[in-house]
């Protein structure tokens, strides 16, 4: 049998070398790459009809109506987004000016870029006003977007409940409403907001473009979690179930509840009729089951124990930041007050 060749001593000692050159170079790499800061998302924009299109990434969805007379903005996003967010309402727009910010509720994922955006735009009024857009002055304009919402909204974000500081002063809402409905005329289209009182907030507007076929839900409706309800700003499963129902009202689907008007949730991706349907059954469901077992005596561990929303939670359970636990628990503080009441016990914020 021939010996196997002998490899020479330095070669070996080469090769080790080399080894442990590598493995500590990888190391190095590996620890780098895990200490280094996680890359900002970029906010992503999406047309969906006629006039509206929306852009993701800011926190809340953001909706954008685009047309002659300038741009209409549902919703600004977190505050750190918000120079990205007007970046992309730029390329989306070009040089018409920012008008009107319409807020669907109060919460800081949806409302904490309304200072920025807001001071991004300009008003058009009446009388001796001018303001300065790109390089020129525009007669009859005013610095500022208008910042549109429900009155309690303005509450929410001037005296927020609980003590905590205030939104800053120039993101507050500027042309507020107290109705079920208010209604506007903007770039050739009407725009309906319909109050939904003590949904996800005390707070809550649909924003229907008529023109468009587009509703903004904000967070009555999401698609990637169970509904939120925010107990402590005037939330209730009751109105969360009115909200959606008042979704599948306005909506008209193309043909077997699919297509036609498109539904934009506050969180999560563009929906039909369809969608909502699912949604709204599944909120009735879990609504009715946590009722029976209230009525029963059931305490909340009780009724956590039962898991009333047991075969949804692989598709709505894994929201890190709303789990099924808090929702079932919002649900058990609200499900027996009716919609429009405000209860200040304390609950989930999405």
């Amino acid at each position: 049998m021939t010996p196997a060749p002998r490899v020479p001593a330095f070669v070996v000692i080469l090769a080790l070398v080399a080894t442990a050159i590598a493995s500590s170079v990888a190391t190095t790499v590996g620890l780098t790459a895990q200490s280094a800061p996680p890359a900002t998302p970029a906010l992503d924009t999406l047309p969906v009809h006629g006039q509206v299109s929306l852009i993701t990434g800011a926190g809340g969805n953001v909706a954008v109506q685009v047309g002659p007379q300038g741009v209409l903005v549902v919703d600004t996003g977190l505050e750190a987004r918000a120079d990205a967010l007007i970046g992309a309402i730029r390329r989306l727009a070009g040089d018409r000016p920012i008008r009107y910010i319409v807020n669907t509720h109060a919460h800081a994922d949806h409302t904490g870029g309304n200072l920025k955006v807001a001071a991004a735009g300009t008003q058009l009024v009446a009388g001796n006003f001018a303001a300065q857009v790109g390089d020129r002055a525009v007669q009859g304009a005013a610095p500022g977007a208008f910042i549109v919402a429900h009155e309690n909204v303005l509450n929410a974000l001037s005296a927020p409940k609980g003590g905590g500081a205030p939104a800053p002063f120039g993101g507050w809402p500027t042309d507020t409403f107290f109705q079920d409905e208010r209604t506007m005329y903007f770039n050739g289209e009407g725009i309906q907001l319909v109050h939904e009182p003590s949904a996800h907030t005390d707070g809550d507007v649909l924003v229907f473009f008529r023109g468009s076929d587009v509703i903004a839900a904000g967070d009555t409706y999401v698609t990637d979690g169970f509904p939120g309800i925010d107990v402590a700003a005037g939330g209730s499963i009751a109105g969360v179930v009115e909200s959606l129902n008042r979704l599948i009202d306005l909506a008209i689907s193309e043909q077997f509840t699919e297509g036609g008007t498109r539904i934009l949730p506050g969180h999560g991706r563009v929906s039909d009729e369809f969608d909502v349907v699912e949604y709204r059954d599944m909120a009735t469901i879990v609504r009715d089951r946590v009722r029976a077992l209230r009525q029963k005596g059931s305490t909340l561990a009780q009724v956590l124990a039962a898991r009333p929303a047991f075969e949804y939670e692989p598709r709505y359970g894994t929201n890190r930041a709303w789990t099924t636990e808090q929702f079932v628990g919002a649900v058990y503080a609200s499900v027996n007050q009716p919609a429009g009441t405000v209860s200040t016990t304390r609950g989930g914020n999405r």
